[in-house]
């Protein structure tokens, strides 16, 4: 024991004497808002499933235009149209050449390529038509006191996805369980953490995830979720669809919004991007658009950018600042056709106390078994390797 004189103060002594002040509960350090694309997926449509797979009808009215496959001249009458156009031409429909002003009269019902035409028709005069030239069906006409024209209808196609069973589980020992830290709870705490790497694999497979079942027709199969990426068919592709590679003018990318983005679906739909395209999306907006910040719309706060097309409701994906793949990109989604699924009475929940008998401690899991479910495609969009404004 060693005898100290005079003034004794704080710096006197080690930490085996004095250990300081923590706070009691540290704070935890993650991305801002880490799953916000459940966020809205649980503000607007989740639905349970009683099957792992999944299956929805997807249907669309046709675009009514059909593209003409080989040129022709003013007096041919059968026209022959691109394979894939959808065929619903029947005596008395109309054909308009936009760029003659001709006027065709379907003259016989057609169930495939060609289709047999009177040419001239409703006064116009037949002109050469083009290789590849856009007709448009410009309504039906018929005679006074005809009778029924042939019915048409279309089926609708259907489509799929599968439910993934995410696990995340903590382990704590029973004497971990009963030392008394300065960082607070160790299992309440490693539970905070699970339940966010939880939410975080499950964000991460809605975007990333491929659909597939891995030994389908044993008694234990693998199933993976599709994620959006491996969904979306509707992509932009800076690196060749633009001027300059890897970059993007304000005119082109008005004409993607107009041409392309808002080509089908509703007039508001959520952009996720990456850092990148929100500097980009800066820079336009600086000369030509007035952000407006939207506070907890679907649960997220996002930047409104007002277009005449429509409007983007833009969130920077902390996910997408983590991946540097992703920092490029934008993934455009129209909320109205996106479903959160789950399995039927194992949607996220914490079960507790799984640990074998002789375990000297607590093991404890969180699980969820869903899914995402995309109603249709073409209403959604990707943006990639959008490297700069031009």
């Amino acid at each position: 024991m060693a005898a100290i004189q005079g003034l004794r103060g704080t710096g006197q002594f080690t930490t085996d004497f004095r250990p300081t002040n923590y706070r009691e509960l540290f704070t935890l350090l993650e991305p801002n808002g880490s799953a916000p694309l459940q966020a809205l997926l649980a503000m607007s449509s989740s639905e349970s499933t009683d099957d792992p797979k999944y299956n929805h009808f997807r249907d669309e009215l046709p675009d009514r235009t059909i593209t003409v496959n080989g040129a022709l001249n003013s007096s041919a009458t059968s026209v022959a149209f691109d394979a894939g156009d959808d065929n619903f031409l029947i005596v008395g429909t109309m054909l308009f050449n936009p760029l003659t002003s001709e006027m065709m009269s379907v003259a016989a019902d057609s169930t495939a390529t060609p289709v047999t035409v009177v040419r001239g028709a409703s006064g116009t005069t037949a002109a050469a038509v083009a290789d590849n030239q856009e007709l448009v069906i410009a309504g039906f006409a018929d005679q006074e006191g005809g009778t029924a024209p042939t019915a048409v209808s279309f089926d609708p196609t259907t489509d799929f996805n599968f439910t993934q069973i995410f696990k995340t589980a903590i382990q704590v020992s029973g004497t971990l369980q009963n030392t008394k830290l300065r960082t607070g709870d160790k299992e309440q705490e490693s539970l905070t953490k699970a339940l966010k790497l939880h939410m975080g694999d499950i964000e991460r497979a809605f975007f990333f995830g491929t659909r597939n079942e891995a030994n389908g027709s044993t008694a234990s199969p693998t199933r993976h979720t599709g994620g959006l990426l491996s969904f979306i068919t509707s992509i932009t592709d800076c690196a060749s669809a633009t001027a300059s590679a890897n970059k993007m003018t304000e005119k082109e990318f008005d004409r993607f919004l107009v041409e392309d983005i808002f080509a089908f679906g509703s007039n508001e739909k959520v952009a996720f991007c990456g850092p990148r395209t929100i500097s980009n999306m800066m820079e336009v907006g600086k000369g030509r658009w007035s952000p407006t910040q939207i506070d907890n719309a679907y649960g997220v706060a996002f930047t409104r950018y007002t277009t005449f097309a429509g409007d983007l409701l833009v969130y920077m994906h902390p996910m997408f600042r983590q991946i540097t793949s992703m920092a490029q990109e934008m993934i455009i989604l129209d909320m109205n056709h996106l479903n959160y699924r789950y399995m039927a009475g194992r949607d996220t929940q914490l079960i507790r106390d799984i640990q074998t008998n002789d375990f000297d401690g607590v093991k404890h899991m969180y699980m969820s078994e869903c899914g995402l479910e995309m109603t249709q495609q073409k209403v959604h969009h990707r943006i990639k390797n959008w490297s700069a404004l031009a």
